[in-house]
């Protein structure tokens, strides 16, 4: 595969929320210089939103499979953006590029869902892969800006089976649920070999492998998460993650980091949603709502009870805010400590993103749905489409129910039982 065109697009101002925007990791650039870069990768970001936020009603009601927003993506330098500077990347830690997911959140929910994904498949190799495999997939990654599908949710359909082929392996089954399995570069797959979880990394186009094209549903539409088909499946022993013997052997507290990589970039497209869908009502009472007709005043943005469901929600998306930033940190700090982190530490990361994944759930189903009771009646004409807002949260966060999330808080706090390791924590 050719590199992609190297584009950057202008810079545009950033909008007004706080964020941590320096982050140290170990073995990166960091101090004045890897702050800078940041700050033009966040700016590069406010850009692409921008651009997205102008079709996303449109957009969403064609429901095509996402390619030009995938490349809008690229062309951005938003794909490649966390690996080594050495290697076309911008250097940013995984706290920091969760951020960048959250910014895309605000111009269009489907698409962040794509990048967060994207951004936490292609740390799996540095948790799981041999120290090699990890260096060759960053460095393909920098120079040709892989965007990467995912497969790994495992619930529906059959498991995906991989069974020994001379020198390879062959793998087989279904999944229901499979965002960008169709238009990535390469995909990510979990799957079971001799009875244990594995990971892959598998190339894209490989024969025997089908995207069903059959998502459908009333949000998240242009996520392209539907179904997928390996019939056989050719796959190399490169392409598993680690050293051999692949299986019998119990993961550690560091490489269980994989799953909340996945729930902070559920946190932050959550809260990122809710940032953009409440400027987009604020813009939208500025330029159109009239006021009540027992309120007093002459303008909409007098009316007290605007004033007081604005107030309600902008502090209650800042707070959320908060909580996320907090638990990016606490997952950087994990991952930061490395192979040594021990059991007790992984569940105080996993424990402080669930804390996140709670509130910005329900922070951000609330907002979406009192946003209304800013703008008027008039907002809910179809055309302006400020309903997918809703639609999409709702979708995603039904992910994994978050009661269940609320409870393992709970269990870790009254009781110290940890959440044990599995995809959805």
């Amino acid at each position: 595969m050719s590199p992609h065109t190297d584009q950057r697009p202008a810079a545009t101002p950033e909008t007004s929320v706080s964020e941590t925007t320096s982050i140290p990791r170990p073995g990166t650039e960091v101090g004045a210089d890897n702050a800078a870069r940041f700050a033009a990768a966040l700016r590069r970001a406010d850009q692409a939103a921008a651009q997205l936020r102008t079709t996303a009603a449109e957009r969403d009601r064609a429901n095509r499979t996402p390619r030009p927003e995938v490349e809008l993506l690229r062309a951005a330098d938003l794909l490649q953006v966390q690996e080594p500077v050495a290697h076309g990347g911008d250097g940013p830690n995984y706290a920091q590029a969760s951020q960048l997911t959250r910014r895309i959140a605000r111009g269009d929910t489907s698409i962040a869902h794509l990048l967060g994904y994207h951004y936490a498949q292609t740390r799996i190799a540095p948790l799981f892969g041999t120290p090699a495999q990890a260096d060759a997939q960053s460095r393909r990654n920098g120079v040709e800006k892989l965007f990467w599908g995912g497969v790994q949710n495992p619930r529906g359909g059959s498991e995906l089976v991989l069974t020994r082929d001379g020198d390879g392996f062959r793998l087989s089954g279904r999944r229901s649920f499979a965002s960008g399995a169709s238009l990535g570069d390469q995909l990510s797959v979990t799957a079971v070999l001799d009875g244990d979880l594995v990971f892959v990394s598998l190339p894209a186009g490989r024969p025997g492998f089908r995207a069903l094209g059959d998502w459908d549903n009333i949000g998240q539409r242009l996520t392209d998460s539907g179904g997928v088909v390996f019939e056989d499946v050719r796959v190399e022993r490169a392409e598993l993650l680690g050293d051999d013997p692949l299986t019998g052997g119990v993961p550690s507290a560091y490489q269980t980091l994989v799953t909340p990589h996945w729930q902070l970039a559920f946190v932050n497209f959550y809260l990122g949603t809710a940032e953009g869908a409440l400027d987009e009502a604020l813009d939208w009472v500025r330029q159109h709502a009239a006021p009540w007709e027992s309120s007093g005043v002459e303008r909409a943005t007098d009316d007290p009870y605007i004033l007081r469901t604005v107030g309600e929600l902008r502090s209650e998306i800042r707070a959320a805010a908060l909580l996320a930033d907090r638990a990016g940190a606490a997952l950087q700090a994990a991952l930061d400590t490395g192979p040594a982190l021990t059991e007790d530490e992984r569940a105080e990361a996993a424990v402080a993103i669930y804390e996140a994944k709670y509130l910005t759930t329900k922070v951000s189903l609330d907002a979406a749905s009192r946003l209304f009771d800013i703008q008027g009646a008039r907002a809910t004409t179809s055309a302006y489409g400020f309903d997918r807002h809703w639609r999409n949260l709702r979708t995603h966060t039904v992910h994994d129910p978050v009661d269940y999330k609320a409870r393992e808080v709970g269990d870790w706090t009254l009781n110290r039982r940890a959440p044990q390791f599995s995809l959805y924590r």
